[in-house]
Order: C-alpha cells, then sequence, then structure tokens
C-alpha cells in the first residue's frame, strides 16, 4: 500500500533532509586521497547525532555503518570500513536520517581528485538521470515516467541501467510502496498523486548492467568490474510539482 503524506508530515520529512543535505556536505569537504570510509562514517554518525537526529542505516538488518560507502565498482551498500580512498576513485555515498520518526534518503556519488574522462561522464549523466526523473514526478503522471525518464538519459551516452536494484517510497519506514525501477517504458505503473514521497535513485554503470553480492550479503558489485554511479533524492509529488526534501544540491553545486 502507498502511504500518502499530509504536508505537515513531509515538512517533517524535510527537516530530516536538512540535516541529510548538511551531513553530505560534511562529506564532500573530508572525501580527499588516504581517507577511510570508517572516518567518513564517524564523521557523519556525530553529525547526525548532534542534530538530534539518528542515522537510518545503523543496525537496518543487521548493517553495521550509519553510511553506506561504495567505491569504484561496488554500485551500493559498502561497508565503512578500512578501504583508503585513492585519487582517481569514485565513491558513491549513501546517507539516510531519521528525525521524530520520519526518515529522509539520499545519495551522491564522488570523485576522488582527478578522474577519468568515463568517470567524469558518469557520474555527470548519472546526476543528470536523477534531475530529469525529478521532474516526471508530477501529479497524474505514472511511476513509469520516473522509470523511463532515467533510462533514456543513461543509456543515450551509451552507459548501462541496473535492473535488480530500484528507488522506493519513503516515509516512516525507509522503504515503503511503490518500487520504482530506473528503467521501462512511460505510462506505466502506480499513478502519481499528492502527498507521495519518493527516493527516486539512478545506479548507472559504465558497462553492462548485470550485478552480484559480496560475500559479506551487502556490497553489491558490477558483474564485468565497470565502474558505477549513485545518486539520489527523497522527493515529494505536490500540486505544484516536485519538492526535492534532500537539498544537498544547494550546498554542493553542480556535478561533483
Amino acid at each position: 500500500m502507498i502511504i500518502k503524506k499530509t504536508p505537515d508530515e513531509i515538512e517533517q520529512i524535510a527537516a530530516a533532509g536538512e540535516i541529510h543535505a548538511r551531513a553530505m556536505q560534511l562529506v564532500a569537504g573530508k572525501i580527499a586521497p588516504g581517507v577511510t570510509t570508517a572516518e567518513l562514517d564517524e564523521t557523519v554518525e556525530r553529525f547526525i547525532r548532534s542534530q538530534g537526529a539518528e542515522p537510518s542505516f545503523k543496525g537496518y538488518n543487521g548493517f553495521t555503518g550509519s553510511i553506506c560507502a561504495s567505491p569504484n565498482s561496488m554500485v551500493v551498500h559498502g561497508i565503512p570500513g578500512a578501504y583508503t580512498l585513492q585519487a582517481g576513485d569514485i565513491l558513491s555515498v549513501d546517507i539516510g536520517v531519521t528525525l521524530d520518526g520520519w526518515v529522509a534518503d539520499a545519495a551522491v556519488t564522488f570523485a576522488v581528485g582527478e578522474v577519468t574522462v568515463e568517470a567524469e561522464s558518469l557520474i555527470a549523466i548519472t546526476e543528470a538521470s536523477l534531475f530529469a526523473a525529478v521532474e516526471q514526478a508530477q501529479t497524474g503522471g505514472r511511476i513509469g515516467d520516473i522509470s523511463h525518464a532515467v533510462q533514456s538519459c543513461a543509456e543515450a551516452d551509451g552507459f548501462g541501467v541496473i535492473r535488480t536494484l530500484v528507488g522506493h517510497g519513503v516515509g516512516r519506514a525507509m522503504h515503503e510502496e511503490p518500487q520504482i525501477p530506473n528503467f521501462g517504458p512511460a505510462g506505466r505503473g502506480p499513478k502519481l498523486e499528492e502527498g507521495m514521497v519518493l527516493a527516486i535513485e539512478p545506479m548507472i554503470t559504465a558497462g553492462a548492467h548485470a550485478v552480484r553480492i559480496a560475500p559479506d550479503g551487502w556490497s553489491i558489485f558490477t558483474v564485468d568490474g565497470s565502474l558505477s554511479a549513485h545518486f539520489e533524492f527523497t522527493v515529494a509529488v505536490t500540486a505544484d510539482g516536485p519538492k526535492i526534501l534532500t537539498p544537498w544540491h544547494l550546498l554542493l553545486g553542480a556535478a561533483n
């Protein structure tokens, strides 16, 4: 069942989203060669708790981190730890913030120093596909409109769209209905209605779309070892159009 939110509830999610955006700004300032993903995790957890909120991922189904930190060919769900960033890496950072029981969820992929032209293009196109998808979060549309926007943007430049991982509704729970694939025809799926809150999250690869799960049971990699990028916003569908509730883009600027 899709749980629609009242305007007041959307504002409560937006309050969590403001904390999220500032946490992502802290990550952006700390990304550099020699930094470990555990250090990023510690920075984010300390900040979120200082704001009277909780890191949504910590303890979720046994997950040990406060963030997901996924370098290079790791798509999502990377467990923070000893991995040390190197110049030329790309790193996807996914953060969830729970404030007064309401969840905000979003992700950014960062370049670590100078990266290849391929990596730079992958990051830019994945971010662009997110903004194209957000534009489709209009009352009267369909979930498939969002999916199709991601696929059209990514595949036009020769990148792969991961099929087995999806966006989702978000609110009191981190994962609610509906599921939001990143591919498929427009005009299909549940109707978009005022009050729906969606975590829209393109996951795009520089190669094929097949993925595998690592032995840790969490980390997901591209099968062919190609680079992967991940961008995400929590977005409310409103009568005035889509409203981004996790506005990291206002603090980080254009493509990272």
